[in-house]
């Protein structure tokens, strides 16, 4: 588990664990938490550190590679290009190298909506153009095209799955989101009527969507943990690349994530209008019937259980792992 100890990667391990899996965490922790995997062994390390990563894979056989460690902050990728690239693809590939000369067969890849850019149809299918609108979905297109000729040559197999919105957190309430600085809308939204900022902001209003603001398709972080168990159990069998796209087949507007995170805190959430960021799209809702059809995934959480999710998590741990309290 590359990149192991992050918000989703932190809900793979869960979900890998539960499978019956023994997940080993390799994760440098710079914006993942030890907190999150104390269940599973972890191997503090960078990707593109070979000399680390030779020294692991020589140490025991692994089965396969579930690949999450990534820059992923579209904003910051428009005026960061070359971290996103450094980061994202050159690390990777002395990954994917490391494992192919370590005969590992296999590897998960977190890939990302982000690849499609302005969409021409919606939902958007797997075969739909790529075209990405920020260096972020550039450098995961990369690392998609290069496991491609990967398999060619080497018979590297891979999946790639592309997630739309991941939100939402453990049910037991024990995992969570913690980002610093938090980019996401749910946990900003939570955070309003936490007291912890003032508003959140509305990027754009003049959107061609029903509303004006921004649509989005948010999927929850344990449906996203149970595809990649999926995944892994798909690869296993049948040795076969493909992509999939992971989002729950339905879109919301920023105006309406707000609706509803009031109706489950309870109390009016104050927003103000700002112009739209670069970069951001207008409308990314997943056609998600390859992975229905091919993995039997099928999202159980609807948009109220994401937000009531994510609402326990974040009263009980306002401050994310680094603080908690039982209740507000």
């Amino acid at each position: 588990m590359v990149g192991g100890a992050g918000y989703v990667g932190s809900h793979v391990v869960r979900a890998l664990l539960e499978a019956g899996h023994e997940p080993v965490v390799y994760d440098n922790l710079s914006t993942g938490h030890m907190e999150a995997v104390c269940d599973s062994e972890v191997i503090i390390g960078d990707v593109g550190d070979r000399d680390k990563l030779r020294t692991v894979l020589q140490a025991r056989r692994f089965d396969g590679v579930v690949h999450l460690a990534a820059a992923s902050l579209v904003a910051e990728s428009m005026r960061e290009p070359s971290v996103y690239f450094r980061n994202n693809v050159s690390a990777s590939i002395v990954l994917f190298d490391e494992l192919i000369r370590a005969d590992v067969p296999w590897v998960v890849l977190s890939s990302t909506a982000a690849v499609y850019g302005e969409p021409e149809v919606v939902p958007i299918p797997e075969e739909h153009p790529t075209r990405p609108t920020n260096p972020y979905g550039e450098s995961k297109l990369m690392l998609e095209r290069i496991l491609k000729w990967y398999d060619v040559a080497y018979g590297f197999k891979h999946i790639s799955l592309r997630y739309f919105n991941a939100a939402g957190a453990h049910p037991s309430g024990q995992i969570g989101e913690d980002h610093m600085p938090e980019t996401h809308l749910i946990p900003i939204v939570l955070q309003v009527a936490l007291g912890l900022r003032d508003f959140v902001t509305v990027f754009g209003i003049d959107y061609p969507t029903p509303d004006g603001s921004a649509v989005r398709d948010y999927v929850h972080v344990c449906d996203l943990a149970d595809a990649h168990v999926r995944a892994i159990t798909r690869l296993c069998a049948t040795g076969t690349s493909s992509v999939y796209n992971l989002g729950s087949a339905r879109g919301y507007s920023v105006r309406e994530i707000v609706d509803v995170a009031q109706q489950v805190v309870g109390m009016p959430i104050k927003s103000v209008v700002a112009d739209r960021r670069a970069g951001d799209p207008p409308i990314l809702v997943a056609d998600n019937r390859k992975a229905l059809s091919e993995l039997q995934w099928m999202p159980q959480f609807d948009l109220e259980a994401i937000v009531e999710t994510a609402w326990r998590w974040h009263r009980d741990h306002p401050q994310g792992y680094g603080n908690r309290r039982s209740s507000i």
